[in-house]
C-alpha cells in the first residue's frame, strides 16, 4: 500500500492579475520506509510541492493522500524539516523546543513524560548534553539536529525536508548526510528530501525524483540499486551521476572527462565528538 500518492497536482500562483504556473501534473507515490529525494533546477517548484504535501499550500488541482486520506490541511503525520536556521523558537531552549512539539502536536500532557520522550529523540541525534543550550548557542549542524529530533518526537509516517542542509559547510553537511542516513535507517521514517545536490541525492535516496521546469514536471524517476552506505568511491556512483546530469540537462561532451568530488564520511567517534 502506498503511503503517500499525489494524482495530477497543479500549482499556481496568481501575481499582478497573471497566473504563474509552478508546477503541474505531479503524479507520484512512495511506499512506507522509502527515502525519496527530488532534484532539479531553482524555480522548478520543488519547495512549493514539499509545502503543498505539507499542508501549508492549497494545490490549485488534482489530490494529495496520505494512507488513502485526502490532505487538505497541516498535521503531524506530515512533519517539516526547512534549510533555515531560525526554525526553532530562540526564546526556548533544545529540550523546551522539543517538549512544546510534543505538548502541542503529540498531545502529552504528562511533563515528565514529555521530557523523558524529548531526551530519547536527543539520544537519536547525538545531542544529550545540550538539552539546557538556547538556540543560539548552537552550530548551524546542532540546531538542524534539533530540528528534526523535533519533527521526529511526534511520530510523523513522512518527514519532508527542504534542502536542510543547503546552509551548512560542506565538512557538517557530509556529518549530517551521514547521520540523517543513520536515523532513518533507525527509525524506518518515510523520508521525501528536496536538494539541489545530485551527489546528496545519490548518498541518500531509494529513488530520486528529477523536476524539470518551467512549470515544474517530473521527467523521470530513478531507482537507487547502489549498496549503502555510498561514497563517490561506490561502484556505480560515477555512471549514476552522468545519467542524473543528463536527465537535469547539465551534461556536456566532455562528461565521461569529470566526476563527482570525493567525499569522506567520518567516523562515528568523530561524528559524536562534533
Amino acid at each position: 500500500m502506498y503511503e503517500l500518492c499525489l494524482n495530477r497536482l497543479c500549482k499556481q500562483f496568481l501575481v499582478n492579475r497573471k497566473v504563474i504556473p509552478v508546477f503541474e501534473d505531479v503524479t507520484l507515490s512512495i511506499v512506507p520506509g522509502r527515502f525519496v529525494t527530488i532534484v532539479g533546477p531553482s524555480g522548478c517548484g520543488k519547495s512549493t510541492l514539499l509545502r503543498c504535501i505539507a499542508g501549508f499550500e492549497p494545490p490549485t488541482a488534482g489530490t494529495i493522500q496520505m494512507n488513502q486520506k485526502p490532505v487538505h490541511k497541516p498535521g503531524k503525520d506530515r512533519m517539516v524539516v526547512f534549510q533555515s536556521f531560525d526554525q526553532l523558537f530562540p526564546w526556548m531552549t533544545v529540550l523546551k523546543n522539543i517538549t512544546y512539539a510534543l505538548r502541542v502536536a503529540g498531545g502529552i500532557r504528562d511533563p515528565e513524560l514529555r521530557r523523558q520522550q524529548a531526551m530519547e529523540f536527543l539520544d537519536l541525534v547525538g545531542l544529550r548534553g545540550f538539552e539546557d543550550f538556547y538556540p543560539h548557542q548552537l552550530s548551524g549542524g546542532m540546531k538542524q539536529r534539533v530540528s528534526i529530533a523535533r519533527a521526529l518526537s511526534v511520530k510523523p509516517n513522512i518527514l519532508l525536508m527542504d534542502e536542510p542542509f543547503g546552509s551548512l559547510d560542506a565538512l557538517t553537511r557530509n556529518i549530517m548526510q551521514h547521520e540523517l542516513e543513520r536515523i532513518w535507517e533507525q527509525t524506518g521514517i518515510t523520508v521525501l528530501f528536496v536538494t539541489h545536490s545530485i551527489e546528496e541525492a545519490i548518498l541518500l535516496s531509494d529513488d530520486i525524483v528529477v523536476f524539470q521546469g518551467r512549470p515544474g514536471r517530473i521527467k523521470t524517476v530513478i531507482p537507487n540499486l547502489l549498496p549503502r552506505p555510498r561514497t563517490p568511491e561506490t561502484d556505480g556512483f560515477s555512471k549514476l551521476w552522468q545519467e542524473l546530469n543528463f536527465h537535469m540537462g547539465l551534461a556536456r561532451n566532455t562528461m565521461e572527462n569529470t566526476s563527482p568530488r570525493r567525499i569522506t564520511l567520518m567516523t562515528e567517534a568523530e561524528i559524536m565528538g562534533i
